[in-house]
């Protein structure tokens, strides 16, 4: 499918002829797994459909400048292009209606996303990286509109990065920055902020990105006059052409169901965007969807008459139709004899991709009906289970979820009973349970052996000339270690460059290692970490700074849709290993308070979130993330940075761990957790509790995704049968989350002989100023008579009341 129209045009009239029935053969055949994918939808195999009916011939001229290296960051309409770069069959079409679990069956995500949700495989089953220049790639995609968009300039910058930085490593993953990223969009989704922030980024950062507007003048049932000013996008972004004088956009503007003109505008927009780096929009216009927007409703409801005669007469399958007899390729009786086939060949296919999902259930289901059946006999609640029987033996296509609902509702009617029946049933759930879970859970995290929970740690070590710095310095010269020792990493942000960040963090960075690899960006925080993930998707190692953890609210879509679940919903088949630096904690006022925690901790599975107390536990993070390959929000102490710390003899080697607490005082009456600034207010009111007999053990939980995976914490809790989680996070929050961590997760509830409690930040956001932050967030004096109130409930006449 890579034949150009230039390289067409030399094509022999019958290589050509073959060359264009093929497109039409995929044209066809897409159509038909569409139109047969609703019927699934509507008869109740699948659950929803998404299809990309009406969509079919700028896919195809697109595939034909679609080159190995590439990379696609679309959305669910593109099935077309994916069966023309080789890369989606019928068989694997249907799979992924159906949510077949097994990667083998459907490549895209195993079952973890609905239907039309495209991905290549970036790695093999052990987590190592394939050779992205041999094949042909696709991001994986994700439903929330426009959503692809930030991953897509990210993925373009990465040829920028490949081409004019010399140092990067480009093996496998860059010939010279050749590579173009290819993304597409629905003219409504153009409406979403994120579309527009990504159109400028990209305009500004001059990469090789092309990004394709399928307009067929809808957003679901919402006419374009709704959607865009002047019904027009290309026309309202005309702004971005690029000049003589001013760089910018190439804006190309085409039919959807002109063919020959679709080959010459891809093949124009590729070689625009590959040769000068110059980011192109080919918005393609007069597109139809012959079956409305999804399986969920009928485009009859909105669209009149004249429309749809419009569409039918319009549809783009047709029109290549009616071109190729035109043009003497084949005659109207060939085409229909080939379509025939190929409906043909859609049946079975589906057919086939049916009995593979069903057949591994429906061999269960026998061996359920057999356990059940003795079990009814040997039973005195066997008139209760028959129905459960009758229920399961009626049901022709049963899900895994109905084998086990019937199997675990009859083992309720015989708790108390002994059976050999019942213990075969008991044993066939617990198995059951234990070898299909995984295909729904598994790949949140790294587990192959690169995860970084698995890198022990190395302690910092002093010298008696050890100086005392500001903590800054100690993140400047340890970056200044990565940058010379990681060629392929990277840092950009909002002040980042030239000033070296708003703390110093990055200092005289920018002088030493260009432009390039320490970068200022605009205001955009979308679009940095869009940024950040595409580029890590390419090979290199991205860190990604967002000024303050208030601002991430902006990119937090992007964080938890896209990068958190990258690995889970491609079933460990592509990864992102992006590092977002931010800072927080302690600062005053609302909108710089920083304490957004229990939104990253939900938000967020799937990512690291780090919380290090100091500047030399920041650096040792940086150190352990890189060497592994997942992804991490790192949260510094926004009032950390100009204190003193002792600079470590072997700063470059340090590794913080990744799930494990800290002791950080030891004691006998209460466990204190905490972690970030609020820690170390934690650690001077443990001083001051000694004045009064109280002996408190001092936690840094440091991480708090994952949480103590040692369970550190509940040994403590073993020892002084108390706890009190400190945070400045708002009631129920972080202090929360933790609190459930150590209760159910680690049971750590057996050994407690007072209620756990939480001390927490007031329920508002923190008002400004110094006396804002002592009326908002937890003081010294508060920690100090939350933990002597406990104790005090222990033994009132040796801890009196304070007040």
């Amino acid at each position: 499918m890579a034949t150009t129209k230039t390289q067409m045009t030399k094509l022999s009239f019958e290589d050509f002829k073959a060359s264009v029935l093929e497109d039409y053969k995929i044209a066809v055949t897409s159509r038909e797994c569409s139109l047969l994918g609703r019927r699934e939808v509507l008869t109740g195999k699948a659950k929803f459909g998404i299809f990309g009916d009406g969509k079919e011939l700028p896919q195809l001229a697109w595939a034909r400048a679609f080159k190995n290296g590439d990379f696609r960051s679309g959305y669910y309409r593109d099935q077309t292009f994916m069966m023309a770069i080789d890369h989606l069959t019928i068989e694997q079409f249907f799979a992924g209606l159906y949510a077949h679990t097994d990667i083998n069956f459907d490549p895209m995500s195993a079952g973890k996303q609905m239907g039309g949700h495209f991905a290549t495989h970036s790695l093999d089953a052990d987590g190592n990286w394939n050779n992205l220049l041999k094949q042909k790639n696709s991001s994986a995609d994700i439903s929330p509109t426009a959503g692809q968009m930030p991953r897509l300039l990210g993925l373009a910058q990465a040829s920028k990065i490949y081409r004019h930085v010399k140092t990067t490593q480009k093996e496998n993953f860059s010939e010279n920055g050749n590579e173009v990223a290819w993304g597409t969009i629905g003219n409504a989704s153009t409406s979403e902020g994120l579309f527009f922030e990504t159109i400028n980024a990209a305009g500004v950062l001059q990469v090789p990105m092309v990004i394709s507007v399928w307009d067929d003048e809808y957003g679901i049932s919402v006419h374009a006059k709704h959607q865009t000013t002047k019904e027009n996008i290309s026309e309202i972004l005309s702004g971005f052409q690029r000049t003589e004088d001013a760089a910018g956009y190439e804006i190309i503007r085409v039919n959807g169901w002109d063919y020959p003109a679709l080959i010459e505008a891809y093949e124009r927009a590729g070689k625009i965007a590959r040769e000068e780096h110059v980011p192109v929009l080919v918005h393609v216009l007069e597109l139809t969807q012959p079956q409305g927007h999804s399986t969920s409703g009928s485009h009859e409801r909105y669209k009149n008459e004249e429309r749809l005669a419009w569409e039918r007469a319009h549809d783009c399958n047709l029109k290549f139709k009616e071109w190729i007899i035109s043009q003497n390729l084949a005659t109207e009786e060939e085409l229909d004899l080939l379509e025939k086939g190929i409906k043909k060949d859609v049946r079975d296919g589906k057919k086939a991709s049916w009995n593979a999902f069903s057949y591994p259930t429906q061999t269960e289901q026998q061996k359920v009906l057999a356990i059940l059946k003795d079990l009814i006999q040997g039973s005195s609640n066997g008139s209760f289970i028959q129905p459960l029987y009758k229920e399961l033996a009626e049901n022709k296509e049963p899900l895994k979820s109905d084998l086990l609902r019937v199997a675990r509702r009859a083992l309720q009617y015989v708790v108390g009973e002994t059976a050999e029946a019942k213990e075969m049933l008991q044993d066939w759930v617990t198995s059951y349970i234990q070898k299909t879970q995984p295909d729904y859970s598994g790949h949140l995290y790294n587990d192959t052996a690169s995860n970084a929970t698995q890198i022990t740690e190395v302690a910092p070590t002093y010298s008696d000339d050890s100086s005392l710095v500001d903590g800054r310095v100690i993140l400047r010269e340890n970056f200044d270690q990565i940058f010379e020792s990681h060629p392929n990493t990277l840092v950009f942000g909002e002040d980042a460059g030239t000033i070296g960040d708003v703390n110093q963090g990055l200092e005289g960075l920018q002088e030493k290692y260009g432009e390039l690899r320490v970068a200022d960006t605009g205001i955009r925080e979308a679009t940095i970490i869009g940024q950040g993930i595409g580029m890590a998707m390419r090979g290199l190692r991205p860190i990604a700074e967002i000024q303050y953890l208030d601002y991430v609210l902006y990119a937090i879509q992007i964080m938890s849709d896209d990068l958190a679940t990258l690995r889970y919903r491609t079933h460990g088949r592509q990864k992102a290993p992006l590092i977002i630096r931010t800072r927080g904690h302690r600062l005053e006022g609302i909108w710089h308070s920083g304490s957004q925690m229990a939104a990253a901790i939900h938000l967020l599975r799937g990512m690291y979130v780090l919380t290090p107390r100091n500047m030399t536990k920041a650096a040792g993070f940086y150190n352990t993330l890189l060497e592994s390959d997942e992804p991490a929000l790192i949260v510094e102490c926004l009032n950390g940075y100009r204190l003193k710390e002792q600079m470590p003899a072997n700063l470059s080697e340090i590794r913080t761990p990744i799930g494990v607490v800290e002791t950080v005082k030891e004691g006998s009456d209460i466990t204190i957790l905490s972690y970030g600034s609020t820690l170390r207010i934690v650690q001077e009111v443990a001083q001051q509790l000694l004045s009064v007999d109280i002996n408190a053990e001092v936690i840094d939980a440091q991480s708090l995704l994952p949480f103590d995976i040692q369970h550190d914490t509940m040994k403590s809790v073993q020892k002084t049968n108390r706890i009190l989680v400190v945070d400045e996070d708002m009631p129920g929050g972080a202090s929360a989350y933790l609190l459930q961590q150590i209760l159910d997760d680690q049971n750590a509830y057996k050994y407690l002989d007072s209620k756990p409690q939480t001390l927490t930040a007031k329920a508002h956001r923190p008002a400004y100023g110094t006396d804002g932050d002592y009326f908002s967030k937890p003081s010294a004096e508060d920690i100090f008579e939350k933990v002597y109130e406990m104790m005090h409930e222990v033994d009132p006449e040796m801890y009196p009341p304070i007040r």
